[in-house]
């Protein structure tokens, strides 16, 4: 459909719906609601910033006070993705992040296996360094592209071009879950989790999520290797490129110096939260005050608030006003009830493989990761709450780590629509192999299922 249909069915929604000549059902008006700001954000009817101010509007008129709208602006979450947007461009900026990406690389010894694996290693590596897909995804893409430019003239390269970028496409979202502030979906997804899980911090967030996705990101690159052997190429050529890129950026600057200080500081801060109190959120904005402060930091605010997405800042808000929507109209609570009363004679685990298998088809349609999460996560929540066998907490993991990364197709993701860019695989080739890739995820999650999350959670 294209951009005036979409709005012409989203008016009819809202005037069938809102204006007083029916009495509906407020959770039937939430429905409605949902409906008309998924069209919108997944049709891109205007621009994210744009549809939300509109969804701001009908949830202030409709469902909350405008005050209470607006609180959702003001919320812990919203104001860590402001201070992970001036860090992470920070530390790109300052050309820290080539540094440090060209040196992992260089622990291959140009082995096309070994630089596949450590490419792999990098984005996990980054996920804690650059809260933002894109921004990883975009670094060690471009990174890799210059590199396998120049050995192409010297080497065939096809199967591990093809394997470092699908690679990247995967590994960048799934790369997000490994820490708290891994990515904006993530953080998004932490301030949901505190409501179901008290004992969740940066440190207990590492403990869940980092065995299965190094359990997964090992099963990928073994798949990869079968799939897709990579070429024999010249060691010594690939590591001389790599040094190459060293020597260009020079000695480590005062300015990279800085922000390796300003971040560990904020990572051994995030770490200790348990000892000195202050929220992931505050840390966050202390790291984010210290990069633009005189003689500390590394720029001035004229160009930190260039660093900052204010689109995706609304739009991000907007995503809590989705679930408190939901919830507060107990339309979450409805929707959970009717899915447990229709699977109430299955064991917990089969619904666990329902939820797997729904969540799996609905991320195919919703491209957009945070508007589906925002769906999502609340209503496995619920059903977590009326499930017996297992917490509320753990349905809501299995969701979260199901719905975040994109197997099959390029439009699943920016960064997928990144990578292809680069010219190093196919549509096709993805969906390829997307399909034994996507079920090696779902084992691992099983896995996590059944033998590890137990013996963490005491459940």
């Amino acid at each position: 459909m294209n951009n005036r249909t979409l709005l012409l069915i989203s008016l009819i929604l809202y005037l069938v719906f809102f204006l007083p000549l029916i009495d509906w059902n407020i959770k039937t008006q939430a429905i409605a609601a949902l409906i008309i700001i998924q069209m919108m954000w997944i049709g891109r009817v205007f621009p994210l910033a744009h549809s939300s101010l509109l969804f701001m509007l009908l949830l202030s008129f409709h469902f909350f006070t405008y005050e209470e709208t607006l609180a959702y602006f003001s919320s812990e979450v919203v104001w860590l993705l402001f201070a992970t947007f001036i860090i992470s461009r920070a530390f790109i900026e300052t050309g820290l992040a080539s540094r440090i990406s060209l040196t992992v690389l260089k622990v291959s010894g140009g082995s096309g296996r070994a630089l596949l694996l450590i490419s792999f290693l990098l984005m996990l590596v980054l996920a804690i360094l650059i809260p933002s897909n894109v921004g990883k995804g975009n670094l060690v893409a471009s990174v890799l592209d210059r590199l396998l430019k120049n050995v192409r003239k010297i080497n065939k390269i096809e199967n591990l071009g093809k394997a470092l970028f699908i690679g990247i496409s995967y590994l960048t979202a799934i790369s997000g879950a490994l820490v708290a502030t891994g990515a904006s979906s993530t953080i998004y997804t932490f301030e949901l989790f505190t409501s179901v899980h008290a004992d969740l911090n940066y440190i207990t967030w590492i403990l869940y999520f980092v065995p299965p996705v190094l359990l997964f990101t090992t099963l990928l690159w073994v798949l990869f290797i079968f799939k897709l052997p990579p070429e024999k190429i010249d060691r010594k050529k690939m590591v001389k490129l790599i040094e190459e890129g060293l020597d260009e950026l020079g000695l480590l600057s005062l300015a990279e110096k800085k922000v390796m200080f300003i971040m560990g500081l904020t990572l051994l801060l995030w770490i200790t939260q348990s000892l000195h109190g202050f929220s992931i959120p505050l840390v966050g904005l202390l790291g984010a005050v210290l990069t633009v402060t005189p003689w500390i930091g590394v720029w001035k605010w004229d160009q930190a608030k260039d660093s900052v997405n204010w689109d995706m800042m609304l739009f991000f808000a907007s995503t809590l006003m989705v679930s408190g929507m939901l919830i507060k109209t107990g339309t979450i609570a409805s929707i959970a009830d009717s899915f447990i009363s229709l699977i109430s004679f299955q064991s917990p685990f089969l619904v666990i493989l329902l939820l797997i298998v729904c969540t799996a088809i609905l991320r195919i349609i919703f491209v957009n990761i945070l508007g589906f999460l925002t769906i999502m996560i609340p209503l496995a929540i619920e059903i977590g709450e009326t499930l017996g066998g297992y917490p509320p907490f753990l349905t809501a993991m299995v969701v979260f780590l199901v719905g975040i990364p994109g197997f099959f197709l390029i439009t699943q993701s920016p960064v997928h629509l990144i990578s292809h860019s680069f010219g190093y695989f196919s549509e096709r080739e993805l969906l390829s192999i997307g399909l034994p890739s996507f079920s090696l995820w779902v084992l691992t999650i099983l896995g996590a299922v059944i033998i590890y999350w137990p013996y963490v959670l005491n459940y």
